[in-house]
């Protein structure tokens, strides 16, 4: 029979899989192996819990996205035959005898080899496309236990991957087996037992009809030999020729050796394991009996799951405070140096020039004064911390936790840039594999309080309600990312893949590597920020000029007036905030005529006013940034969910707080 359009063939008695990007791998194993962790790193994220149909054992089901190829995997029951006396060994069986995978991946315990491999030696009799993952190597070695993968994988004939799923190690080279495994779908080889059974096995396998087998021929001449009741029961009203020989045969080995059949071919499977673990396996001393090499012992500390947090917060901690304190004086002196060009007034006059000096060149000032001074710094500090190798690690650790925002450990990485500036973090979500992971990212990096932002709340509630209001906005601020994560990953469409990252060895930062990484990051942050700024002043310039200010105030009222409980003339500020967050505490002095914002607000309205600024939406580059990455309908939904969220919170925090300050 021919295949249907775009279709890659039909595996025996399977169904056709008409998207050629479309593959389904089973991980398999006995309980207690890790198999779980291991699936937990492939898919991560969109994670279907649920039970197989008809059964009430419990499926797990997610997405690995590799090369192009969406990549379904299965998480089987942990199980240890495939006989028939439990449900969760007759749908592990099913699936991979009738679904037909792509491939199947048997993780085993590198610490228990030659009992894992009973599993194994009958997963090769269902001869499906097998990889075999030797998980929990570092519990191993520490027990004096060293499996020599490669001699394994000649053993078997198939491929054979080190890993430790927990840490997320082997897990890209694993990937790449499974790539291979899918795109080739190769047989494995039969592992042969003793003669007698070899013999018998052989003379079943003859009578059977091939064309009538759900299994393959192999696996259901030894299960007709070993009588399984389900097997007997299929074939009995199939092929009942076939089933009485079997049982003459079973009768045979069963007077040959004094045991029952099922017996004697479990123990020649135990015998064929014991052998290739005695081959593969050498007995150390504990360690390994090598010196741990450096990766190995920083990794104990980086990796731990108390004190791997610590080490994350420590990092993540050092990096804002350094770019915050360089950046703040690096800021005050840039401010100070281009104000003396202010004093200078332009050769020809009049509302154009006005605009062109007082607004373009504003915007100059501000994008000089924030890329250099906390820009730069951040993206030097976070090119050590990559160049390092670690910056992989706080992605394994925060992993776990990313998931419940639809995303995965890599997504820290712009949720970090973030705080520096929200437009390079925007850029930045690239790194993840789907598109509702980075539109999910991107919304979330949206809400993460940046330097300008950082200016308006520490130069309103810090320096005159209370340091510790400040930080209760910022603490808001990582639930509201939470709440607001959770809920936009159940409404974006699409799917969400798991975090395949390799890990590197720890290195020393080349300089060179770094000051070309910070240079890249810096240009493409530049040709957004500075036309931006400038043109966004400008024109901010030209609506002053207008006399459009005090229309716009009484426009806003009924928002900032009457449900904020703001000053009217607040309106114009968070105007004047969508080109540049800072402007709006800025354009508040302007407007009244002084810094000492507690003479004209009350610390309910600093607060309420820094919350909103925090919120209301993004600056006019991350729009224009969101709106090239993704599509301007994205943008202005990302940015009108947000002000939408800002004067609501904004509302209730106006009335909850009068009530007590």
């Amino acid at each position: 029979m021919s295949g249907c359009p775009g279709c890659r063939g039909c595996p025996p008695g399977g169904n056709p899989r008409r998207n050629p990007a479309d593959y389904a791998i089973a991980l398999a194993g006995n309980a207690n192996v890790g198999k779980s962790a291991l699936f937990n790193q492939l898919t991560g994220v969109d994670q279907i819990i649920g039970n197989w149909p008809g059964k009430t054992v419990e499926r797990a089901e997610g997405i690995l996205l590799h090369e192009g190829r969406r990549i379904r995997v299965i998480d089987l029951p942990g199980i240890y035959s495939f006989s028939t006396y439990s449900l969760e060994e007759v749908v592990s069986r099913d699936f991979i005898a009738l679904e037909h995978p792509d491939a199947v991946i048997n993780v085993v315990d590198a610490s228990a080899l030659e009992r894992n491999l009973f599993f194994t030696i009958q997963l090769l009799e269902l001869a499906p496309p097998l990889a075999i993952a030797v998980n929990q190597v570092d519990l191993a070695e520490k027990k004096g236990i060293a499996v020599d993968t490669r001699k394994l994988s000649n053993l078997l004939g198939v491929p054979v991957v080190p890993t430790v799923a927990i840490r997320g190690k082997g897990i890209a080279a694993l990937t790449a087996e499974i790539s291979g495994l899918v795109k080739e779908r190769p047989v494995p080889p039969q592992l042969r037992y003793g003669r007698e059974i070899e013999e018998r096995i052989g003379k079943v396998q003859a009578l059977l009809d091939p064309a009538n087998l759900r299994y393959p021929a192999r696996f259901i001449a030894i299960k007709l030999l070993e009588r399984d009741p389900e097997i007997v029961r299929i074939l009995s009203a199939q092929d009942p020729g076939a089933v009485e020989a079997a049982d003459v045969l079973a009768r045979e080995i069963e007077s040959i050796h004094g045991e029952p059949s099922c017996v004697v071919i479990s123990a020649e499977r135990y015998l064929v394991a014991d052998r290739i673990a005695a081959e593969a396996v050498t007995i150390t001393e504990p360690g390994g009996g090598r010196r741990r090499s450096l990766t190995e012992r920083i990794d104990d500390l980086a990796l731990h799951p108390v004190l791997g947090y610590l080490c994350v917060i420590g990092v993540i901690g050092g990096l804002l405070v350094w770019t915050f304190v360089f950046g703040a004086q690096a800021s005050a002196f840039l401010a100070e140096f281009l104000s003396q060009f202010e004093q200078y007034e332009p050769v020809i006059s009049g509302p154009f020039m006005d605009i062109l000096w007082n607004g373009a060149f504003t915007g100059f000032v501000a994008g000089v004064t924030l890329v250099i001074p906390y820009v730069l710094p951040f993206y030097l500090a976070l090119a050590v911390i990559e160049d390092s190798g670690y910056l992989t690690r706080i992605s394994v650790m925060l992993d776990r936790g990313m998931h419940r925002l639809g995303l995965h450990g890599k997504a820290i990485i712009p949720l970090i840039l973030g705080y520096g500036c929200n437009v390079p973090a925007c850029y930045s979500c690239r790194i993840m594999e789907s598109q509702k992971q980075k539109l999910l990212a991107a919304f979330l990096v949206t809400l993460v309080p940046c330097t300008a932002r950082t200016v308006v709340i520490l130069g309103l509630v810090a320096a005159f309600v209370d340091i510790w209001w400040a930080l209760a906005l910022y603490a808001f601020d990582i639930v509201l990312i939470i709440v607001l994560g959770r809920i936009a990953y159940r409404a974006v469409p699409g799917e969400s893949v798991g975090l395949i990252m390799e890990m590197p060895d720890y290195h020393i930062p080349s300089p060179a590597v770094i000051l070309n990484q910070t240079w890249a990051r810096t240009r493409s942050l530049v040709w957004i920020v500075f036309p931006a700024y400038i043109i966004g002043s400008a024109a901010l310039q030209a609506f002053y000029a207008a006399g459009l200010l005090s229309p716009v105030n009484d426009l806003l009222a009924p928002i900032t007036v009457l449900w904020l409980g703001l000053p009217a003339a607040v309106g114009i500020t968070l105007l004047f905030g969508v080109v540049r967050k800072e402007l709006t505490i800025l354009t508040l002095a302007v407007i009244f005529g002084t810094a000492d914002f507690a003479l004209v607000l009350s610390p309910v309205q600093m607060i309420v006013l820094a919350l909103v600024s925090m919120l209301y939406i993004p600056c006019i580059p991350v729009i224009l940034v969101l709106a090239s990455e993704f599509d301007w309908k994205s943008a202005l939904v990302i940015s009108a969910t947000e002000v939408l969220v800002a004067i609501a919170i904004g509302g209730i925090a106006f009335r909850v707080l009068a009530l007590f300050m």
